[in-house]
């Protein structure tokens, strides 16, 4: 086996639909299994996709386990040489698997890769090549720096802007949308940490691959479509909520010890204030 496709489904049947069927539909050599976990949901998802499409593997959880610990049960079973993170709203084009493995097979010291990855509207989903979020990097994200500047290398470490979205160079992370990760690297770095229940598995998985000494890598010779953030329009306090609780677990996971204590003490009130806010303002919208 190839390449194994793990796919998670929350409550997005007909975009689950879709992006399976935009696998099956694949102009490839390589051969490949699709492996679909379902986190308990509530519109019907298994009984459709297991009659769509009966050949795939499909887990069904109980409860929503969150993003890394659903994914980590697809890649336990995996067979494959790669394996692939796909999310369920997202549509490959024919030659997306043909041209990524392909890339993947020349070039043995990557260790995960990426494609380039658009939204609906054609505009490119920043998050698809992305620098590390260090304190400074953070900083000129969050408070809009890196907007005012956005051709300046050091006010966008984190989005890059300043780099060509159509060429193709190293970067530190990439999404976990789409991430294709070669089967000595699962072997030597270990699977997603489910200290994260979604948001920032991703970056913390790339930056313990680039540890262990392998390349990460922006490919964006071929592309997908991006439906972003399905799955997590349903529960806005939950998403905000784990979405700074993944700051804070990256943060102190990663940079605690590399920085002093009024370094960190800033970013942790920095972390309180944004979600604060970002409450604050998803309470205003609901009263709208």
């Amino acid at each position: 086996m190839d390449l194994s496709i793990v796919i998670l489904n929350y409550n997005t049947r007909e975009l689950t639909k879709r992006a399976i069927q935009s696998v099956y539909e694949s102009r490839t050599s390589f051969s490949l299994e699709i492996i679909l976990i379902d986190n308990h949901s509530t519109d019907g998802s298994v009984d459709c996709l297991r009659e769509a499409f009966p050949d795939i593997h499909l887990i069904e959880n109980k409860e929503n386990v969150g993003f890394s610990r659903a994914n980590n049960q697809g890649i336990r079973v995996a067979r494959g040489r790669y394996v692939l993170l796909l999310n369920s709203d997202t549509i490959l084009e024919e030659d997306t698997l043909e041209t990524m493995l392909t890339f993947m097979e020349a070039h043995p010291d990557v260790g995960v890769s990426g494609c380039k990855i658009v939204l609906p509207d054609g505009t490119l989903d920043k998050a698809c090549k992305r620098g590390f979020p260090t304190p400074s990097a953070s900083f000129y994200y969050a408070f809009g720096i890196a907007k005012l500047f956005p051709d300046n290398p050091r006010f966008n470490q984190y989005q890059l802007g300043y780099l060509d979205e159509d060429e193709e160079y190293e970067v530190d992370c990439l999404v976990g949308a789409f991430m294709l990760l070669r089967r000595e690297v699962l072997d030597e770095v270990g699977l997603l940490d489910e200290t994260f229940f979604m948001y920032g598995e991703d970056i913390d998985w790339c930056y313990r691959i680039k540890q262990a000494g392998w390349r990460v890598y922006y490919y964006p010779r071929t592309r997908i479509t991006h439906y972003k953030g399905a799955s997590s329009r349903r529960k806005p306090f939950k998403i905000v909520y784990e979405f700074h609780r993944a700051m804070y677990l990256f943060h102190h996971k990663h940079y605690r010890k590399k920085y002093n204590f009024l370094i960190n003490a800033l970013v942790y009130s920095g972390i309180g204030v944004k979600l604060t806010a970002a409450v604050i303002k998803n309470r205003l919208r609901q009263v709208r």
